[in-house]
């Protein structure tokens, strides 16, 4: 997973979504505690400065080195390079030992984790009782222009999809979710949540550029101008004003959060 985004990693932190903060004050209202919490997969950090705002401290991990150099800093966040060879032991000390979290959150990741280990870890370093999980993501179903964002472009990528990115395609509605439900969704039925943002159509193409896809389809040589004129050419025309001119986009998202089963 980690070279799928080394190379945009800089372009990553600039073009991604902010995620909401009523988001964060919403999952903080779930927790019993406020210590400590952990933003697994972190990227450059969007998610773990947000959980700053309402947690001692955070721990924020990732497997990309690239990643991590462009994250932002904050003195609550601690980041830390997690190698895939890691244990399950390894992870749980790492991120601060048995029932030591209060909030464990996965932002746009959990589909490229190994599932089974991550969800083992998480069982043992959540507090009980108390202790909450929370998952989301996005794709390309991005409004108004899901016709040929969805529709289209993401048709003319699929052949260079990773397998694994297939979960965040089906809004994690096929994603496992042992945990006990806590009113945001549940497994098989994940919650609808909305990322509203203001962006330019260069905005938006930069965004579409971080995307995994984009970088394994390069790495392949393939012609990305030609896969993607189409659908690039109708997002245009329906633009509605200046390319220079940001216009307000809503990211149909998804999100499950649980707690551990007894």
């Amino acid at each position: 997973m980690a070279g799928l985004y080394e190379k945009p990693s800089e372009t990553y932190a600039k073009k991604r979504p902010q995620y909401p903060k009523e988001w964060f004050s919403m999952l903080a209202g779930l927790t019993a505690g406020h210590q400590r919490a952990w933003d697994a997969g972190c990227g450059t950090g969007q998610a773990a400065i947000s959980m700053a705002e309402h947690y001692e401290s955070v721990v924020a991990t990732d497997v990309s080195e690239g990643q991590l150099r462009h994250a932002a800093a904050h003195p609550k966040v601690r980041y830390l390079h997690t190698p895939e060879h890691l244990t399950e032991d390894e992870l749980v000390s790492l991120v601060g030992g048995e029932g030591s979290l209060d909030l464990v959150v996965v932002a746009t990741s959990i589909h490229w984790f190994d599932i089974p280990l991550f969800y083992a870890v998480v069982n043992r370093a959540l507090r009980k009782p108390g202790g909450v999980l929370a998952v989301w993501g996005y794709n390309y179903e991005i409004h108004p222009f899901e016709g040929a964002l969805h529709g289209q472009l993401y048709p003319a990528l699929r052949p260079y999809q990773d397998p694994r990115a297939v979960l965040a395609m089906e809004r994690y509605r096929h994603l496992p979710f042992p945990f006990e439900p806590v009113g945001v969704g549940a497994e098989g039925a994940p919650a609808d949540v909305d990322i509203e943002v203001e962006m330019t159509l260069e905005d938006l193409v930069g965004f579409l550029n971080t995307g995994s896809v984009v970088t394994t389809a390069r790495a392949k040589g393939v012609d990305l101008e030609a896969v993607t004129r189409d659908a690039l050419k109708r997002v245009e025309q329906e633009w509605g004003g200046a390319p220079t001119s940001p216009r307000k986009l809503v990211f149909k998202a998804f999100m499950l959060a649980g707690r551990p089963k007894c």
